[in-house]
């Protein structure tokens, strides 16, 4: 089922759609912005006779132009007023009948902490139309009622806090978009996934909530799906299937007991974006075909994928292989692995510690693409926001001097050779006595 977004009430008293702007902004006008604040208990009556009786007159007309406005044409109104503003309008009854009956538009309402809890709860009667909402940690000695299943050490420990139902949340039937961020759940919760017109649901860093993929399929019309940090998450990714029509963003990452192979979703028409990293999904880009993934732009994919983001080598020379295959790959659709990346694996016969207490290892471990222009190659590099790189493998040929592209080439080409300093005529990593005479000679400088 779909639901428009409001509209204006047909009939005799319709708004005539050709003037229906000018028409809303002065209704708007009179309604909301001559509204005299409202008045403190302890207000002096000494403003004087004329401040009340120019006060009377903005009474007045408020309350004349309401009664000139059905209940439909308010609750239109107020459809492009966030929440805590129709919250704020609700003055009389004609107009806290109209909040019920109002489509709230897309707006983002948080509840964390207990206040916005308590006001969510009064909403889920006097706006339960509300079509966005995020749930987040409602603060100290608090949490919401156990599911079903929870972790039993978590729940003892928390047997003396205040608990909250969740379960109120069910009221808004019109819910489009659901995030729920290091909230205090503890089990399972079908109830999160029971809302036919969700379009968006985010779960992210929520560490007891357990639960598996296939309770998607109770959201028919899901677009976007966003999971990060679920560490009681579990599943195969082909439950996603359910969605196959529907979905365009799916973000998984930091859900280790995800599995599947990544081609399952191959055929999904809308799907745009796939980041699949640090999940155990497993699989190969070299499967991809044409007519495979027809509208996506961005993948990255777990290092468990034969071409993944952080793909580990046990040699350098595989690493060359693995480039080769993924260089060919990307030719054919170029967005795909724009920002893919690899490392030698610590097992590597060619992998060494150059700096143990170092955060990241010093010596340029990682290979990644390099474009300059049209030219596309490999380096490798250290892990550092500002990395440490070798020399670049050029795996295209330097584009012609009267090409169109030839002056970006040249440019992009500068500013590359720019980022090599102490690894110069290095075009992979060097061996450990190579980096240590490196660093010797810098040290002796």
């Amino acid at each position: 089922m779909t639901i428009d977004p409001p509209r204006p009430p047909t009939g005799p008293d319709a708004i005539d759609e050709d003037n229906i702007a000018p028409k809303i902004i002065s209704t708007a006008v009179v309604v909301f912005v001559k509204m005299p604040p409202r008045r403190q208990n302890n207000q002096k009556l000494e403003e004087g006779q004329n401040s009340n009786e120019a006060a009377g007159d903005d009474d007045n007309l408020t309350t004349s132009a309401i009664d000139r406005l059905g209940t439909d044409e308010i609750a239109f109104i107020f459809g492009f007023l966030p929440p805590h503003d129709i919250m704020s309008a609700r003055l009389n009854k004609k107009m806290r009948d109209a909040a019920k009956t109002t489509i709230v538009p897309m707006s983002q309402f948080l509840v964390n902490s207990v206040d916005k809890y308590n006001a969510i709860d009064v909403m889920t009667i006097a706006l339960p139309n509300l079509q966005q909402i995020e749930i987040g940690y409602l603060g100290s000695g608090h949490k919401y009622i156990d599911g079903y299943d929870p972790d039993e050490r978590m729940a003892a420990e928390t047997i003396n806090f205040i608990s909250h139902d969740i379960e109120i949340i069910c009221n808004f039937e019109m819910l489009r978009s659901l995030v729920v961020h290091f909230a205090p759940l503890n089990g399972r919760y079908p109830l999160l996934f029971n809302f036919p017109l969700l379009n968006k649901l985010s779960i992210t860093t929520n560490w007891k909530l357990k639960w598996d993929l296939e309770v998607l399929a109770g959201l028919p019309v899901l677009k976007e799906l966003y999971l990060n940090d679920n560490k009681q998450l579990t599943g195969n990714i082909n439950s996603l299937r359910a969605l196959r029509d529907t979905l365009a963003k799916v973000e998984i990452i930091d859900c280790m007991k995800v599995e599947g192979n990544f081609m399952d979703l191959a055929h999904f028409p809308h799907l745009i974006e796939l980041n699949l990293c640090h999940t155990a999904v497993t699989g190969d880009v070299r499967e991809i075909s044409a007519h495979n993934f027809p509208a996506l732009k961005i993948l990255s994919l777990p290092k468990g994928v034969y071409g993944g983001d952080g793909q580990e080598f046990q040699s350098i020379s595989d690493a060359h292989d693995t480039i080769s295959v993924l260089y060919s790959f990307r030719k054919q659709r170029p967005p795909l692995l724009k920002y893919w990346s690899g490392k030698l694996s610590v097992d590597s016969f060619d992998w060494y510690d150059a700096d143990r207490r170092a955060v990241y290892n010093p010596a340029p471990m990682y290979v990644v693409f390099v474009e300059a222009g049209s030219r596309v190659g490999y380096r490798w590099e250290t892990a550092h926001d500002v990395p440490m790189a070798c020399e670049v493998n050029w795996l295209d040929p330097e584009p012609d001097r009267y090409s169109s592209d030839y002056e970006k080439y040249i440019e992009e080409l500068q500013e590359i050779n720019g980022q090599v300093d102490i690894y110069r005529g290095y075009h992979q990593p060097p061996t450990r006595d190579e980096y240590w005479t490196i660093h010797g000679m810098i040290e002796d400088y």
